[in-house]
């Protein structure tokens, strides 16, 4: 999420009642978490295994549980407790702001768009020119929606991110401050699901379509001219590139990337990288080739295992 105007380090650490290691003017942009950070962002860890990480990230502003040395260029804030602090800024910077009405005051609604009866736009929304919004639509605040985006009933557009962080006897919810983006000439099933970016945003790129119950997670970048079959799932932090086929019932795990092209047939599991222009199957989703000669290997068995056990002794 970045601020519309930037924050100084002295008073980002005057709302978190921390102290700091930098200069008191030094200008915070914005938050961010580790996955999505970028220069002049503010970013947290709370756990020794990813210090490393996050003091060599692009982030600039580190808020940290430990006092360590401060990288050049960069700033630290000093907290017991970052995640708790860092979820304090989030709610500071982007409070819940309660609906009134169906269509927000706040949403801007470009020229020739139909917002059908029963649809939930909420505040700072933007939706381009000629776009159709169905009934039962969602539409959650932020959201940033193109020209010519149809968007059937019952879809959901900028839901929390599900992400949470275990303590003992305690889950505590990650909070989530960043965006859905979804660009021009993209169509958008009956009951989608698309959640916004933890910090960052989640985007559709130009002209992918979606059909019915699919699911996008967090943080996710879907490319140009995608089309995902019905029940797919994909989870957060992944990377489709563009003309991506995934047929029904595809699972994607997290973090992972398809590249550009590639066609994963249905009810396959994706749980690494797969280059592009390849069609895959399978759970793992492996080449479709590979698994299909598996496949014939594993129904010829029975019958190998017959001939095994009809076989004379010693030959």
């Amino acid at each position: 999420m970045k601020f519309t105007t930037p924050v100084t380090l002295s008073k980002i650490a005057k709302l978190i009642n921390a102290k700091f290691d930098g200069d008191s003017d030094f200008p915070v942009r914005g938050i961010n978490e580790i996955h999505m950070v970028e220069p002049g962002d503010l970013t947290f860890v709370d756990h020794p295994k990813y210090y490393d990480k996050a003091l060599n990230s692009k982030a600039t502003t580190i808020l940290i549980n430990k006092k360590v040395e401060r990288p050049e260029g960069k700033a630290l804030l000093f907290s017991d407790d970052p995640f708790s602090d860092y979820m304090k800024l989030v709610k500071k910077f982007r409070p819940f702001e309660p609906a009134t009405k169906l269509v927000s005051d706040t949403a801007e609604i470009g020229e020739g768009t139909v917002i059908q009866p029963g649809a939930f736009v909420g505040n700072n929304v933007k939706i381009g020119n000629n776009c159709l919004i169905h009934s039962n639509v969602s539409i959650y605040d932020h959201s940033i929606i193109g020209d010519n985006v149809i968007i059937h009933s019952g879809a959901v557009i900028g839901a929390d991110a599900f992400y949470f962080q275990k303590r003992d006897k305690k889950t505590l919810k990650f909070e989530s401050c960043g965006r859905v983006i979804i660009k021009d000439n993209v169509e958008i099933g009956a009951l989608c699901t698309i959640d916004k970016g933890v910090s960052g945003d989640t985007v559709i790129d130009e002209y992918t379509k979606l059909d019915n119950h699919i699911q996008i997670g967090h943080d996710t970048y879907i490319g140009k001219r995608c089309l995902f079959a019905s029940a797919v799932l994909i989870a957060g932090v992944s990377h489709i590139e563009d003309d991506v086929i995934l047929w029904g019932q595809v699972v994607v795990n997290k973090e992972v990337v398809i590249g550009k092209g590639a066609v994963v047939l249905a009810i396959s599991g994706v749980d690494k990288d797969l280059e592009g222009g390849i069609t895959y199957f399978g759970a793992p989703a492996e080449p479709a080739s590979k698994k299909w000669r598996e496949m014939v290997m594993i129904k010829k068995l029975p019958e190998m295992y017959r001939k095994l056990q009809q076989m004379p002794e010693g030959k």
